[in-house]
């Protein structure tokens, strides 16, 4: 198992990775690293908690948004569907469990 020091949102991870899978771990630390950039230069989120959950939210949705793959050849949800409306009050309860949580970047 290899370790790769990464950054995401300017900070440092060290990440262990299967030999020859490095290339797929760096292209998923971008796309993490891009929307939770994202967020945060948007100005309304502070906390790094509260980004990195929207971040995952975004990112799962974009996962579910894809058209079905032939079975084996990718994950499919538990329920089998989802909808914008499912997803805004994920989204909903997710900003009213972490509340004004006072932690900055």
């Amino acid at each position: 198992m290899k370790q790769i020091e990464v950054q995401i949102l300017q900070q440092s991870y060290l990440l262990s990775c299967p030999e020859g899978h490095e290339s797929r771990l760096l292209d998923a630390v971008e796309r993490v690293d891009t929307a939770m950039t994202r967020i945060r230069d948007a100005g309304k989120v502070r906390a790094r908690e509260r980004i990195a959950v929207l971040a995952a939210l975004n990112l799962a949705y974009a996962l579910e948004q894809r058209p079905a793959q032939p079975s084996g050849a990718g994950a499919a949800s538990a329920s089998g569907t989802s909808s914008s409306a499912d997803l805004g009050a994920l989204v909903q309860r997710i900003d009213r469990a972490l509340g004004d949580d006072g932690r900055l970047l």
